[in-house]
């Protein structure tokens, strides 16, 4: 990993996309921004896309991501729910590759994982533990904004390991391989 990394994590939904953004180094991260795009409002579907394109463009000039993790469609009964948030995903993804930004997509599961230690872990669960690791005063309303959060720092906590193949037998083997991710 570079001495710092900006990673855009992105929650993508046709109601509201949910997006936040830390920076990083070896060793912690810090929190620069996470919002929501309210799109409810609009009634045209392709109008909600294109607003999930540019918005996620707008935050690539303005912050510029050395990387993109974005949360991949759950699947659920509903087979048109299915396919306007698998197009919410894909547009936030072609705005990433339009900037030549790396896009690193993760299970909703594994996003979980990754920030409880649950993989069946509830929005709030996460939101609570985000808040905890990056001192986060307040929560918003909606946890779309700490999904996308979550996203990002799932990212963090896997960068290593993506890139380095490692792979450990529990969390003592992990410690006694990274002390230095380990805070006391």
């Amino acid at each position: 990993m570079d001495e710092q990394n900006i990673i855009l994590g992105i929650d993508p939904g046709t109601t509201i996309m949910g997006f936040g953004l830390i920076k990083t180094n070896k060793t912690e991260m810090e929190l620069i921004q996470m919002h929501e795009l309210h799109l409810k409002k609009y009634d045209n579907h392709f109008l909600k896309l294109k607003k999930i394109f540019t918005r996620t463009i707008e935050l690539i000039d303005e912050f510029n991501p050395d990387e993109i993790a974005i949360e991949a469609p759950f699947f659920g009964k509903n087979v048109q729910s299915m396919l306007k948030l698998g197009r919410a995903q894909g547009v936030a993804m072609a705005a990433g590759l339009s900037r030549e930004v790396v896009i690193t997509e993760y299970s909703p599961k594994k996003i979980k994982m990754a920030i409880t230690g649950n993989g069946n872990a509830s929005k709030e669960q996460v939101a609570k533990m985000l808040q905890k690791l990056l001192k986060i005063k307040n929560l918003p309303k909606n946890l779309d904004a700490t999904d996308g959060l979550a996203a990002a720092v799932c990212h963090y906590y896997n960068k290593d390991r993506i890139s380095t193949g490692k792979s450990y037998s529990g969390w003592g083997a992990f410690v006694s391989q990274n002390p230095n991710k380990v805070v006391s």
